[in-house]
């Protein structure tokens, strides 16, 4: 009646960019016969935060919406399948998990110019960071079809 799955639902991780590039292999390696690892992307994201962007622990769990302990665990996990896959020679495959895209949205300031970006859903800002002026704007982002917002199709 209920599946294998128990206990309360995984909620969505919050990441902010997914890779264009997806699978990555060996080379100069005939292929082992073994199948590739899969990192889920909020995995890869937790690596990315903790080991690139250099963030505290602390600090990649707010970033991706959940506690330090899960991130720790997706931390350990993916470490622990980007170690084996380059250990055993197997290919890496980035997809799949739970997570939503955490968008930016782009604002400019009027009186000195200073752009910045805010998460969708946090509300528009009042005043500039920089100037203090409350003269700002929405910067675009020219996405959509031909660089028009979204829907916008050259009145067709």
């Amino acid at each position: 009646m209920y599946g294998k799955c128990r206990g309360r639902p995984k909620c969505p991780r919050w990441v902010e960019q997914i890779p264009d590039i997806t699978y990555f292999e060996p080379i100069g390696k005939s292929p082992s016969g073994l199948a590739a690892v899969c990192l889920s992307v909020e995995e890869l994201e937790a690596m990315r935060l903790v080991d690139l962007e250099e963030l505290q622990q602390g600090e990649a769990a707010v970033k991706m919406g959940i506690s330090r302990k899960t991130l720790w665990t997706e931390l350990q996990n993916a470490r622990k399948k980007v170690a084996g896959a380059l250990t055993s020679g197997r290919a890496i495959e980035i997809k799949g998990g739970n997570y939503v895209l955490d968008l930016k949205r782009k604002f400019e300031c009027y009186n000195c110019q200073h752009e910045w970006e805010k998460t969708f859903g946090t509300g528009r800002p009042d005043t500039c960071p920089t100037c203090g002026s409350v003269n700002i704007r929405s910067a675009h982002t020219n996405q959509g079809y031909a660089g028009e917002r979204h829907g916008f199709r050259g009145g067709e």
